[in-house]
């Protein structure tokens, strides 16, 4: 019966691995990227090859588990039990091992954490002030003088539209508590942090309506701190924003 047990053990890995390798085939693990060459390709080569070196750890640990709960079964093995007091070789060994495969996963991702984080476009075709307050979105727009901060500049709450094939630099800030802005299409997630203003910067190449979500708990309503992406033609965008800078002005 001990074997048995297993043996059924054994099918955790089985099913498991099958499900990681199926799962990609249905698109379970990511939606689809919609971002810009260089971009989400690079956040799912990360993804993938992290995943790929912790699943053969799994597989590894999981065969060897099986192996000693098979030869050493109770029912069949008569021999009594052999204490020891471990080996410092075999621990170090397993120490450095995993360190080192941190420190390499960290020089590795290097590049690409610093075209999401520090290498600010100069020249971008958008600016944008993107304002998290418990829960929504508060969006800004440059009015007609171009500039942000300005009385002319045109709000919306949960509904960011973006010309395609542009890249968008947003200026990120919170009004209350911790936040995440997340655009899972565009494999872009960023706190936003209060008393701090974060550059972030995409550029999303097919039009399209897309999920725009805080990803870090914030409160009793962060369930519903979510808004749209609408990626348009550029005389679709200016059209729109044109629309909403009207029926502003209209209400003032």
């Amino acid at each position: 019966m001990g074997r048995f047990w297993s043996l059924f053990f054994l099918l955790v890995p089985i099913l498991g691995v099958a499900t990681f390798v199926a799962a990609p085939m249905y698109h379970y693990w990511l939606p689809e990227d919609v971002s810009i060459s260089g971009q989400g390709d690079v956040v799912d080569g990360l993804f993938y090859f992290i995943l790929y070196l912790t699943g053969a750890v799994f597989i590894g640990t999981e065969v060897v588990l099986f192996w000693f709960m098979w030869k050493y079964d109770a029912a069949t093995t008569k021999e009594p039990v052999k204490y020891s007091h471990g080996n410092h070789t075999l621990e170090i060994v397993w120490t450095i091992i995993p360190a080192g495969t941190l420190l390499f996963i960290a020089i590795y991702q290097m590049n690409a954490w610093a075209d999401q984080t520090m290498r600010i476009p100069k020249n971008p075709g958008l600016e944008i002030e993107v304002v998290a307050r418990q829960f929504e979105w508060r969006i800004k727009y440059p009015g007609p003088d171009g500039k942000l901060g300005t009385q002319d500049d045109i709000h919306m709450v949960n509904d960011l539209h973006i010309p395609k094939d542009k890249e968008v630099l947003m200026h990120l800030k919170s009004m209350d508590v911790l936040h995440s802005f997340f655009l899972p299409n565009l494999r872009v997630k960023q706190d936003a942090v209060p008393g701090m203003s974060i550059p972030v910067w995409y550029t999303a190449i097919k039009s399209g309506s897309y999920d725009l979500v805080c990803a870090e708990l914030c409160g009793w309503g962060h369930y519903k701190m979510k808004g749209r992406l609408t990626v348009e033609s550029d005389e679709d965008f200016a059209r729109w924003l044109e629309g909403v800078r009207k029926n502003q002005e209209a209400e003032q």
